[in-house]
């Protein structure tokens, strides 16, 4: 964390203008920190824009959406925040329209389904400002030991599974359904069973379907009720555990981001990627996730944080950081660039997931209960006796009555 600044506001000249901007960091040491990034791009901003400063705090994923809410709370808004959503702060009131701050060409180059999400009752207050595509990964060496190819159906899923696990590999394939990140892995294996969190006709939540609760009838039945998920309970595997176990070599296959990549080469994990395998081929439609910018009104600066954001939203700035952490660029104008460079080379599976990926229904304000709700009881639909009809109708249940309180 960076440290804490004393406040925002005018200072000095009355011209001069400070903005205040909390966000998230996306390294895992000091030398990685988001902070360089911010640095970077600040000092270059504030050298074309005398009269505006730039103050930014940097906390970690496990306490920036925390701290936000706290500052909001106080009455104390930052003028911009980088965090995880944007939906509750959007319906009090408090955000600026994406309208009221960006240039036309910039809001145009937004890549047009992040943008989409970023809307509330058809106008957009949440910019995005990185995002990712999940792929399936294979460890290569396990697979041709096995004799094995990568699967594009569950049923090979399966087949692989238990292939894997005669041979002693201990986790066949992870499935991380506990606290940490339930719901990725959940919207994954819901859309690769042909259904989803929310229904696209209806726009409202399905999270009891028929096709959800057959994908976890599926998964109960032919992948942990025989012991192909490994010896920790889904419903007590931590994404972060999962992975871990992925670089030490112990997983078959799992669904991860493109971060991955990056940490299985340093530890020198032979792998491949392939789209999400579905009931009868590939999933047609990928996960997306997205990370969110917004501005608050409370401080009155629009004209500034609007030159801030058309100076983010650059394309030698968003590569800049999409590169730095193996993340998917949310502008159209930086996704060409990437597609093209040799450099992303190893980025381009999950770049061409991107425009048919579905994203969490982050424009509603009831998600993020929504999501704590699955984060805490999916893992029961899998365990030996669990009944998916009855946790999901259960979820269901709260996600109407959120749905009805809006």
């Amino acid at each position: 964390m960076t440290a804490v600044l004393g406040g925002c506001g005018v200072t000095g000249d009355t011209d001069d203008v400070t903005l205040r901007l909390v966000a998230a960091d996306y390294g895992d040491s000091k030398a990685t920190s988001s902070r360089k990034y911010w640095d970077k791009l600040t000092e270059a901003y504030e050298a074309e824009h005398p009269g505006v400063t730039v103050d930014v705090e940097v906390y970690s994923w496990n306490e920036v959406d925390a701290k936000v809410k706290e500052m909001v709370a106080a009455g104390e808004a930052p003028d911009l925040a980088q965090i995880g959503a944007y939906a509750d702060y959007a319906a009090k009131d408090l955000l600026y329209p994406a309208d009221d701050l960006l240039s036309i060409p910039v809001q145009a180059d937004l890549v047009p389904q992040l943008a989409e999400a970023g809307q509330v009752d058809g106008v957009q207050y949440g910019l995005p400002f990185a995002s990712s595509t999940r792929l399936l990964f294979y460890n290569k060496t396990l697979f041709q030991q096995a004799g094995l190819s990568a699967p594009r159906t569950w049923k090979e899923l399966a087949s692989a599974a238990a292939a894997l696990k005669a041979r002693g590999v201990k986790y066949p394939y992870a499935l991380p359904l506990g606290p940490e990140e339930a719901q990725a892995e959940t919207m994954q294996w819901l859309l690769s069973g042909g259904g989803g969190y929310t229904d696209p006709q209806l726009g409202t939540y399905s999270i009891d379907s028929p096709e959800n609760v057959g994908t976890f009838t599926w998964l109960r039945d032919n992948l942990v009720g025989k012991g192909l998920t490994g010896p920790v309970p889904p419903g007590e595997l931590n994404r972060a555990d999962a992975f871990t176990a992925f670089t030490q070599g112990d997983v078959g296959m799992l669904n991860g981001h493109p971060s991955l990549m990056q940490t299985a080469e340093k530890k020198g994990v032979e792998f491949g990627m392939v789209p999400m395998p579905g009931l009868d081929g590939p999933t047609k439609f990928s996960m997306g996730v997205a990370d969110w910018m917004m501005a608050f009104k409370q401080n009155d600066h629009a004209e500034q944080i609007g030159t801030f954001l058309n100076f983010v939203y650059d394309e030698k700035n968003v590569l800049d950081f999409s590169r730095r952490y193996d993340l998917l660029p949310v502008t159209t104008s930086a996704s060409h660039v990437m597609s093209g460079a040799k450099e992303d080379a190893d980025l381009k599976p999950f770049l061409e997931q991107l425009p048919s990926s579905e994203l969490y229904p982050v424009g509603r304000t009831s998600w993020a209960t929504v999501s704590a709700d699955v984060k805490k009881s999916i893992g029961a639909t899998v365990t030996s006796g669990g009944s998916p009809a009855t946790v999901l109708a259960r979820l269901q249940t709260t996600a109407n009555r959120l749905d009805a309180a809006e």
